[in-house]
């Protein structure tokens, strides 16, 4: 990778070539602009049906290719489509998308290691992007992206959907108008039930209709260690970023909008581990981050049930697509929240479920409720609204920011994975240090005690602390040569992803 106090462009590939040609056509020579806007979505099996679904249901808006390396997936979507009267394309290499002057913008709804260099194809391409989250699997490929889309000129909306929430926006300026007095603390939390994804004995093979090349992309194309394929990737470093991501994202990025959304954090501190059960999965499913800011923001993850007895059922059981069905109801509580945000004030506190992001909450500090915020918004139309304009202003969830909020990720885990296991007494000793997350320690000790947690026979990882340089956007100091390793990843040809800064 080019080290970042240096700048040079690389001429990647041919396609990148072509790409670049294409994205030097004026706006008006794309037939969308005047007509209907072409999209094609890829990655079909979980958000990507839904994305899918609400532009199918939009004026001016033609779903015309569906893209999916598993067949079984694509024919199926491919039958919903035709069922609704809009029949598409069938594609299995993303590739063979970037070749089309039929489509003006590419919904990127894959497995979290192919977003960044699918994007940037995209943009090389020509096409507009909606981005799911994260924005990046790393550190590094958040910087190539958002080089990319200042190169390219493309329309680029991150699908953080809390930005097009009219009862977030009007609870943050109220919030900022001091109803409640000064911020003081903000909290995400996400106690959401993740069930064991089995061990497997050796490598297993790939579902037969799965083309593992493309699957893998950028990652190493190594035996699969994994029993159910699909979704369970998000517990393996490789392709995943655990549930920091899987749904930490989204309250990562409803934090910094209560904090005026701030740049990178001076530091990050951690604590975790993955307890209750011995799987193929590598991300913690308990996990307490403190990051850095004028303001703390404290971050919580809880995979495991307030019992031990509930939802112990099969490896995997209802997790290949990400559902946690009726489980909220089995999980801890945080001021009434098992997955959203609290900001603490100096009247009082706000309450944010992340549900649909339509209702903000805000008491005293007696736990009287004050005032209530509603409305919700449609982030996918707001989207389409800006690649009509051509006006990133328009967007409500920029690039910059989705990029911003992914890399509170990097940086948790970062510190997770070059930390090292401790006794509960000896974290303590560390906490007299950090008194803001004695409190925190404390009551997700109590939750895995619970659990039949023994931190004494299975000891919790104290992550590294880190100083982090936000104008370099590197790891400095004491243990920043371990974290600056992680700071990216080695790529695969062909799925390299271009050096754009």
């Amino acid at each position: 990778m080019t080290p970042l106090t240096r700048r040079s462009f690389l001429k990647v590939s041919a396609l990148a070539t072509a790409g670049a040609a294409f994205s030097a056509r004026s706006w008006s020579q794309v037939s969308g602009a005047n007509g209907d806007i072409r999209v094609a979505v890829a990655g079909l099996n979980s958000r990507g049906r839904g994305i899918a679904k609400d532009f199918r249901a939009m004026k001016g808006v033609r779903v015309v290719a569906l893209c999916d390396v598993d067949t079984a997936i694509l024919d199926r979507e491919m039958a919903t489509a035709k069922a609704a009267n809009a029949p598409a394309d069938a594609v299995v290499d993303y590739r063979d998308l970037l070749k089309r002057s039929d489509i003006d913008a590419i919904a990127i709804a894959t497995p979290n290691h192919l977003h960044v260099l699918q994007s940037i194809w995209a943009m090389q391409a020509g096409k507009d992007v909606l981005h799911e989250k994260p924005v990046s699997h790393n550190l590094w490929e958040g910087l190539q992206v958002l080089a990319a889309a200042k190169k390219y000129n493309r329309i680029i909306q991150v699908n953080t959907q809390n930005r097009s929430s009219a009862a977030i926006a009007e609870a943050i300026a109220w919030t900022q108008a001091g109803h409640l007095g000064k911020v003081t603390l903000v909290r995400g939390i996400v106690y959401k039930r993740r069930l064991s994804i089995g061990k497997t004995a050796g490598p297993v093979q790939p579902p037969a209709t799965v083309n593992y090349d493309l699957f893998q992309g950028p990652a190493p194309l190594v035996p699969l260690r994994r029993m159910h394929f699909h979704y369970d990737w998000h517990w393996q470093w490789a392709t995943g970023n655990g549930d920091m991501v899987a749904q930490g994202n989204h309250q990562l990025d409803v934090g910094r909008r209560f904090l005026g959304d701030p740049g990178h954090p001076a530091g990050v501190f951690t604590m975790g581990g993955r307890f209750g059960y011995v799987d193929d999965g590598e991300t913690p499913n308990t996990f307490l981050v403190h990051y850095d800011y004028p303001t703390p923001f404290i971050f919580e993850v809880r995979g495991l049930p307030t019992k031990p007895d509930q939802w112990s059922g099969d490896a995997g059981a209802t997790q290949t697509l990400g559902s946690t069905g009726g489980m909220a109801e089995t999980m801890d509580k945080y001021l009434g929240i098992n997955i959203g945000n609290v900001v603490h004030c100096e009247g009082g506190y706000l309450t944010i479920p992340s549900n649909d992001y339509s209702l903000v909450q805000a008491f005293d500090r007696d736990g009287k409720l004050v005032q209530e915020f509603h409305g919700g918004g449609d982030h996918h139309a707001n989207f389409i609204t800006a690649v009509r304009s051509r006006k990133e202003s328009d967007l409500h969830g920029p690039l910059l920011e989705g990029e911003r909020s992914s890399a509170l990720v990097h940086l948790a885990n970062i510190s997770y994975r070059i930390g090292r296991t401790m006794k509960p007494g000896d974290i303590r000793d560390q906490l007299k240090a950090r008194p803001i997350l004695a409190e925190p320690f404390g009551r997700v000790s109590t939750h895995l005690a619970a659990n039949d947690v023994d931190l004494e026979k299975t000891p919790m990882t104290l992550g590294a602390p880190l100083r982090f340089d936000a104008k370099t956007e590197k790891f400095t100091g004491e243990n920043s040569a371990a974290a600056n390793k992680l700071h990216g990843r080695e790529y695969r040809a062909p799925f390299v992803v271009p050096t754009m800064v």
